[in-house]
């Protein structure tokens, strides 16, 4: 069935006829529920993790795979079900997300052992890496006109952005009022009534389906992101640099990516077309996501450590105190729109970039001593910038790829968030742990045993204090949150000097938005006059003339 866009342009093949006029926001806030839910899920458990640890006793790799395998399954498997969604009806794929993951939360919540739970966590990972890309490409489909999608992925963005962060607060007043498997029964109703308003009110929509869909290269690619993201998370955990289970599953992962790379470029029909990444939009946006996240990530969970073990704050009071970041966030989805049109990607993205790394290095003042409004400030900025970044790098990335294809370059960007956020807590934490253990190296009072293991960690060292006489006590606790503050300091500056070279990269970007894939739905919608009803034929496939080149 075709649609009419809303600029009247033209017929999009894939949009049904009810997504024009109001309804089309309704779809909107429906994606955006859903996207919510799973935001949630990344940080929500982060404060359970105590309680968990109370009741179902998981050993230390347990509990690390308890944390874990819900974004490691859920990174590895965002292509493959990106792709599969352009082929088989991104709606079914979403739809299917939703069962999957209701019924995985129903399981974690009564979850009776470590190894249930972690059971339970990977099937979140398989729905959650349904979900994601599936809300993004619906929404790529039902807004062909480009400013009204720069207002949807605004208000798309900003949601992933509050999911994220309340996620800590939500946990936090769940876990003290409650118990630890509430975080995750609140799915279970909310995904219910998602797959009632998503059979009633979401569009079908597909891609292209010419030849075979290439199972085979997407689980090269879903091994070889799973490879490099495991890797990655145990160089996050402290494991050794050159350790079998890091550089290992690093390397194998590079080969599969670099083997998945060359199947596409071989195949008449491949999962995703791999000359979106000589469009400088195309590929410098999913350049910066990775940067924008890898910059901050790591520094998001230090924060948490310095607001809970240096400031003496609860789990709930320190969610309460990242609220000016999240409302900030909110606030730069929302204008997101009309600062792109001003601005134009290349100064959006790129000022984003620099306003954050100005935050980011304000924040070095903060020591020991709580200083709220100075903190609040860099929090406010801090969420403005990464935002307006994020918004612009995701809006130009998706606008650039053809609409048949929107399924295979939302899961491109989402893999780029997962793989940004891995690499940023390893790289960052590394950072961390580089400035913050020779500070433990000698302490009065306190033998070199206790302060090697000190020295792993601030939270690890107060057990460690625990133990000790009251002098050795006290030295020990006052040399650990010196040592953890200079540790925090050395990462801002590491993560502002990581954010400024991605105002540099951002320079690559189009001036304004005209000039990036101005003409894909036009294209689309020419191709489309004659393809089957929900069926759409990609610009530049099949002898059809490719869409405009982005201009610089």
């Amino acid at each position: 069935m075709s649609g009419t866009t809303a600029s009247g342009r033209g017929r999009t093949a894939g949009v049904p006829r009810h997504t024009g006029g109001v309804n089309r926001w309704t779809v909107l806030i429906v994606l955006c529920v859903s996207l919510l839910f799973v935001a949630l899920d990344t940080t929500i458990l982060y404060v359970a993790v105590p309680s968990i640890t109370e009741d179902l006793r998981p050993g230390p790799v347990e509990l690390l795979w308890i944390v874990d395998v819900y974004p490691l399954i859920a990174a590895s498997l965002l292509i493959l079900f990106g792709t599969l969604g352009d082929r088989v009806g991104r709606r079914r794929i979403l739809l299917l997300g939703y069962g999957l993951f209701a019924l995985a939360s129903a399981a974690a919540a009564l979850a009776p052992n470590p190894q249930i739970l972690m059971a339970a966590r990977a099937l979140l990972g398989i729905g959650g890496a349904m979900i994601m890309p599936a809300t993004l490409s619906i929404l790529r489909q039902v807004f062909p006109d480009r400013r009204e999608r720069a207002v949807a992925i605004g208000v798309w963005s900003a949601v992933a952005a509050v999911g994220a962060a309340v996620g800590p607060v939500l946990g936090g007043f769940l876990v003290e009022n409650f118990w630890w498997g509430s975080v995750f029964l609140i799915n279970i109703p909310m995904m219910a009534a998602m797959f009632l308003i998503g059979r009633w009110l979401l569009p079908e929509s597909r891609g292209e389906r010419n030849g075979p869909w290439d199972l085979a290269g997407a689980v090269i690619a879903a091994f070889g992101v799973l490879g490099i993201v495991f890797g990655v998370k145990r160089l996050g955990s402290g494991a050794p640099v050159a350790g079998v289970t890091t550089l290992l599953p690093i390397a194998v992962g590079v080969v599969l990516l670099v083997l998945f790379v060359r199947r596409q470029h071989r195949r008449a029909h491949p999962l995703i077309d791999m000359r979106l990444f000589a469009r400088p939009a195309f590929g410098t946006s999913v350049g910066c996501i990775v940067l924008a996240m890898l910059a901050l990530v790591g520094l998001q969970l230090i924060a948490v450590q310095y607001l809970q073990l240096v400031l003496g704050l609860s789990p709930l009071e320190t969610g309460l105190r990242m609220l000016p970041l999240v409302f900030s966030a909110m606030a730069a989805g929302l204008t997101g729109s009309k600062l792109l049109q001003a601005l134009g990607p290349r100064v959006m993205v790129s000022a984003g970039f620099t306003l954050t790394a100005i935050a980011v290095l304000s924040l070095t003042a903060m020591g020991t001593h709580d200083r709220f409004w100075q903190l609040s400030l860099g929090f406010v900025l801090l969420g403005f910038g990464f935002q307006s970044t994020l918004f612009g790098a995701y809006e130009s990335m998706l606008s650039e790829a053809p609409a048949a294809q929107s399924g295979g370059a939302a899961a491109l960007g989402e893999t780029a968030y997962q793989l940004g956020a891995g690499i940023g807590v390893a790289l960052l934490g590394s950072v961390m742990n580089a400035a913050y253990a020779p500070g433990l190296a000698r302490v009065d009072g306190v033998s070199r045993a206790a302060s090697r293991s000190a020295s792993h960690s601030l939270g690890e060292a107060y057990k460690v204090a625990a133990g000790l006489g009251e002098h050795a006590r006290q030295a020990l606790r006052l040399a650990a949150r010196d040592a953890f503050v200079h540790g925090l300091r050395v990462t801002l500056v590491a993560s502002g000097v990581l954010l400024l070279v991605g105002a540099a990269i951002a320079l690559r970007l189009p001036r304004r938005a005209a000039e990036s894939g101005e003409r894909t739905d036009e294209a689309a919608a020419e191709e489309g006059a004659g393809a089957g009803a929900g069926e759409s034929v990609p610009a530049g496939r099949e002898g059809a003339p490719a869409p405009a080149r982005t201009g610089r």
